[in-house]
């Protein structure tokens, strides 16, 4: 079993990886000055323990929390940093547009509308640098 420290240290390669700098990271820093505890949680548990885990790959674990946030419907910050990061892993436009779409039926009309309305401006803007070409973890 993985001791703290070392679901820690995964976590946080993982999030550079995954998200190099971008959203995803800010996401964590914003909440970190109001609570520490749950940015660890996100490190630790989120990306060193859950994101981590074998059986699927990092893109298509992406593209299901693509589609997790377009079903919330109010997880605006977090789809455009999955979108982010499932572009940064791969994931075509096309491939991300259907993933959204695909949500039309349990998430809703309007949900899957906002959605592809965010998807667009993350997917306009330059892809982030560094390519997140799939290795070992996640896979």
């Amino acid at each position: 079993m993985n001791t703290q420290e070392e679901r820690h240290r995964t976590g946080i390669e993982l999030m550079k990886r995954v998200h190099g700098g971008n959203s995803g990271e800010q996401l964590v820093r914003a909440v970190a000055g109001i609570c520490p505890d749950f940015a660890d949680m996100t490190i630790e548990w989120g990306m060193g323990g859950i994101l981590a885990r074998p059986g699927l790959d990092l893109k298509t674990r992406e593209l299901l929390l693509v589609a997790a946030c377009t079903t919330l419907g109010h997880a605006m910050p977090q789809l455009e940093a999955h979108v982010d990061a499932a572009r940064r892993l791969g994931a075509s436009r096309v491939e991300i547009v259907e993933t959204i779409l695909q949500m039309m039926f349990y998430a809703g009309g309007a949900a899957v509308a906002n959605a592809l309305l965010r998807a667009a401006e993350v997917l306009a803007k330059p892809a982030s640098a560094g390519d997140c070409a799939e290795p070992s973890v996640g896979s």
